[in-house]
């Protein structure tokens, strides 16, 4: 077994490619999907349900303030699955790339306690998401939105979401060719922006 490192994953996410950790034995393998999901940061509106939640300022939205808690919070099991992708050695290596300036999170806050969340890599103009997690309803839904409000005001131009699924379809993701992922990926890099 490799052992990963934040120089590794730097080169694999600007070649199109992300980790995910085998469940049961902690492995880490390498994936580069097609068709890739993305979620367009200049059509994304958010849900009508959740307007009145963003109105009511219900959460206290930050960034970068718990960024190891939340990628524990998204490693933890869920309840119709026992198995994470989340191994230890990648919360270790990607909170290495947090202190490096990479590795990001956006945490929804509620008394105090961190109830909502997800965290991804920045590179250029590029944001790979990577996962999320909430222990109070419409949670991850306000960090999401708060993400994509920052990452459209400071000028990104590519949300990777990886594989579609229920959940990315909620906030508008689609899928693209490859080939298509690897040209906007390209051209986010190169942008000269930081988060």
């Amino acid at each position: 077994m490799s052992v990963l490192t934040a120089e590794m994953l730097l080169y694999a996410y600007s070649h199109g490619i992300f980790p995910m950790a085998d469940g049961r034995n902690g492995e880490v393998h390498w994936y580069s999907a097609d068709p890739r999901a993305i979620i367009p940061l200049d059509t994304y509106r958010p849900q009508r349900s959740l307007r009145p939640i963003l109105n009511r300022n219900i959460f206290e939205v930050r960034r970068d303030t718990a960024f190891e808690p939340v990628m524990r919070r998204c490693a933890a099991p869920r309840p119709t699955d026992e198995n994470t992708w989340i191994s230890e050695e990648m919360v270790d290596v990607y909170t290495q790339l947090h202190r490096m300036g990479y590795a990001h999170s956006v945490e929804a806050w509620q008394d105090g306690q961190l109830v909502g969340g997800l965290y991804g890599v920045a590179m250029g103009g590029a944001f790979f998401g990577e996962s999320m997690f909430t222990v109070r309803s419409n949670a991850s839904k306000v960090a999401f939105h708060h993400l994509v409000l920052h990452l459209r005001g400071q000028g990104f131009e590519l949300l990777d979401t990886q594989f579609i699924n229920d959940n990315v379809k909620r906030y508008g993701a689609i899928e693209i060719p490859a080939s298509e992922y690897m040209r906007l990926l390209e051209m986010a890099l190169s942008r000269p922006v930081s988060f």
